[in-house]
């Protein structure tokens, strides 16, 4: 949504392809809108199709859409494979936009989502190069699935691993502080570019009242149902000087919630109007809600629930940017205030997340992404005279 409304902005016409529940927002910023299938890969209904067999299907689909569109570019996310298998089945120049760190590994690296961070040592490389020779074999299962499913549609195969990954262009839309620095040159076609960020439209919600340093804590929208880390911040924050705004995200918890005299329980925020009023934010390390506090100038108190939640925490530890909490005390109302007293205490976080806000202030990710997403259009399909892409 970021990146169609800063190629809107340049003058370019957008279709986006999504879930029919995004249509409002997308003609919202003046972007066209086609629905994209919507197929179950995860057991919640009956017979729910495996991924690769999804990707095939919605391939199809959203190949007559580009067949009929004729764009001088497709953008697909990372995990959204079908408009990528579309545009190169109908020759059009493709990009992959990762909405978080780089998940592919270097020698050295950590595996991505575990958690850990970058080594300091060679040892603790080679630890992790030993590692990544086990993980291999996942790697190379995902490369013949891939494969597989680019065969049922008349693809040629691939012999790289992480073929869901464009190599005419990666947008990597998170701040480059948070990457860990890579060996030589990096993937020539990859370009960190900084957080794409976009949220629905809400109103500014009331804060607390005074002057004290002011915490927000905004759980997850799709992990924690019972709402523990929400739980144990309004217990272990309540006798601390400060201001506590906590949203439960519309998902009200089973058991009702105890909200001190220091804090305010609001049903949903935007953090684009709230973070700029506060000092720290306690969360379950989503990307979207990490680069926001950091945009904001906030320490992330990161407090991770799964998947990558775990790596965005890691990375915010090693940046100095913010606390990390083991999943395993974040239901501890002793251990949350603690970690909200030492993101609060120490100097050094706060510096640095006010650097980052200031680096975020000065490079407008989305007009970077666009002016590449446009180079790669004008490479792919040149015109004579040039005419504005449209992707």
């Amino acid at each position: 949504m970021a990146l169609g409304r800063a190629l809107r902005a340049r003058g370019h016409d957008v279709v986006l392809e999504t879930w029919e529940r995004w249509r409002p927002y997308a003609e919202g910023e003046g972007l066209r809108f086609a629905a994209s299938p919507e197929y179950h890969v995860f057991p919640t209904r009956e017979r729910p199709l495996k991924p690769y067999e999804a990707v095939a299907r919605a391939a199809v689909h959203t190949r007559e859409l580009v067949r009929a569109e004729r764009p001088d570019v497709v953008v697909a996310d990372i995990l959204t494979l079908a408009p990528a298998l579309a545009g190169e089945l109908e020759g059009v120049p493709v990009a992959t936009v990762v909405p978080h760190v780089d998940p592919r590994s270097a020698p050295g690296f950590p595996p991505y989502s575990a958690g850990v961070r970058l080594p300091r040592t060679a040892a603790g490389r080679a630890v992790w190069d030993a590692a990544a020779r086990a993980m291999a074999a996942g790697l190379e299962h995902g490369r013949v699935e891939l494969n597989e499913t680019r065969r049922r549609l008349g693809l040629p195969p691939q012999a790289r691993v992480h073929g869901g990954i464009s190599d005419q262009l990666c947008l990597v839309a998170t701040f480059p502080q948070l990457e860990y620095p890579r060996p030589g040159a990096g993937e020539p076609a990859t370009h960190v570019v900084g957080p794409l960020q976009w949220e629905p439209p809400f109103e500014a919600v009331e804060l607390p009242p005074g002057d004290d340093p002011l915490v927000l804590v905004a759980p997850s929208t799709s992990q924690d149902r019972d709402h523990a880390m929400l739980r144990a911040a309004l217990t272990g924050l309540a006798d601390l000087p400060i201001r506590v705004l906590a949203t439960y995200n519309r998902r009200l918890p089973p058991v009702p919630l105890r909200v001190p005299a220091n804090a305010r329980l609001v049903e949903w925020v935007s953090y684009a109007r709230t973070m700029p009023h506060c000092d720290a934010v306690v969360c379950h390390a989503g990307h979207g809600t990490v680069v926001r506090a950091l945009s904001s100038g906030c320490v992330v108190v990161a407090c991770p629930a799964a998947g990558d939640m775990n790596e965005n925490a890691a990375r915010v530890d090693w940046a100095s940017a913010g606390v990390r909490l083991p999943r395993r005390l974040v239901s501890s109302p002793a251990a949350v205030r603690l970690a909200v007293q030492r993101a609060l205490g120490e100097p050094r976080f706060r510096e640095q997340a006010r650097e980052l806000a200031a680096w975020s202030a000065t490079h407008d990710a989305g007009a970077r992404a666009a002016e590449l997403v446009e180079r790669l259009a004008a490479a792919g399909a040149p015109r004579e005279p040039p005419a504005a892409p449209r992707a």
